[in-house]
């Protein structure tokens, strides 16, 4: 009997990635589809703003950022992703300047919290409630569960024990969590005996042969009615997108291929207006693409998807923050 060979067995396990369809779709009036996100009933736009970049736009041009989030909001993107280490708290602070004047009522605002403990939980959440000029944050995610200990540390540190209290308190609406470096991680933290609203994690085509998220940990989290929240579809980075750049794979075809997957919304990093209104046009009356569009797309990536060249914050720590290196004694970046 022939035994399948590695490559056989991951072209099988990247098949498996889009036998779950898209969830369902909702129409707006602007034509950007909104989702449901996973149990909570909340409908989030399908692509969501990254504060990273955002923050990173208004270091140099603060007008032009916000500029670009109420574009972002007036066409229909009203999930905001942030983070309390964003630029040592600036990506939030700018992101608190484009909400003000109303604007904070008009999206879902997620941000993360860097800390394990209660202490340190707290202080984030205070420092992200004063950067972002409002009282309640809509999900609050633990940050980059990336290590084996992480999952643990959250529960027996006091970080979730400080959570609850912050959704009693009003302060908080829905807990979640985020990791980037493998999927075991996540499913360790899916499994443990809390019902998380949201769960974020890399969604792109390289991801379907290594590591793989959408093959480990979404059909965990649409089992357990965590709403999936998809990042780093080109592959990372601040101004050089590694898929789109290393690979003959279109940033078009990454942004479609993570929008067919079973993901709630997909979080994209924008430095240019232009880059914005691409993804709108992208987003409108959204279609995921067919089984067959999805294998051509795949069979793209595979010859340089095995080893993780493309996913860096899998196969390295380029991606891991300051805040994650210091908790696990790595040195700093």
């Amino acid at each position: 009997m022939h035994s399948p060979s590695r490559r056989d067995v991951l072209q099988t396990a990247a098949m498996a990635a889009f036998t779950l369809p898209a969830p369902a779709q909702r129409d707006s009036a602007n034509g950007l589809p909104t989702r449901a996100l996973g149990r909570t009933g909340e409908q989030v736009s399908i692509l969501g703003l990254g504060g990273a970049h955002v923050g990173r736009v208004g270091q140099k041009d603060r007008k032009e950022a916000i500029r670009m989030m109420h574009a972002a909001i007036d066409g229909g993107m009203t999930f905001f992703d942030n983070a309390w280490d964003y630029h040592d708290g600036w990506g939030e602070e700018m992101m608190g300047l484009g909400l003000e004047g109303g604007h904070r009522n008009r999206v879902f605002l997620m941000t993360k919290n860097c800390a394990p403990d209660y202490e340190g939980s707290r202080k984030c959440l205070e420092d992200s409630l004063r950067r972002l000029k409002t009282g309640r944050i809509d999900l609050w995610q633990f940050h980059e569960m990336n290590y084996d200990n992480d999952p643990d540390w959250v529960f027996e540190k006091g970080g979730l024990k400080f959570a609850r209290e912050a959704v009693k308190a009003g302060k908080v609406r829905y807990i979640g969590f985020t990791g980037h470096k493998d999927p075991r991680i996540h499913v360790k933290m899916l499994n443990k005996p809390f019902p998380w609203a949201g769960a974020q994690m890399p969604i792109n085509v390289m991801d379907a042969f290594y590591r793989s998220f959408q093959n480990e940990a979404v059909p965990l989290c649409l089992k357990k009615g965590t709403g999936v929240i998809g990042m780093k579809s080109l592959g990372g980075g601040q101004v050089q997108a590694r898929i789109p750049s290393k690979t003959a794979i279109t940033a078009e075809q990454c942004v479609r291929f993570a929008l067919s997957l079973p993901i709630s919304v997909l979080v994209r990093g924008y430095m240019t207006m232009d880059q914005i209104e691409g993804d709108l046009k992208i987003a409108r009356g959204f279609k995921p693409l067919t089984d067959a569009e999805k294998k051509e797309i795949l069979a793209l990536a595979r010859p340089e998807a095995e080893d993780g060249r493309h996913e860096l914050f899998k196969s390295t720590q380029v991606f891991d923050g300051a805040p994650h290196r210091k908790l696990h004694g790595f040195e700093l970046a």
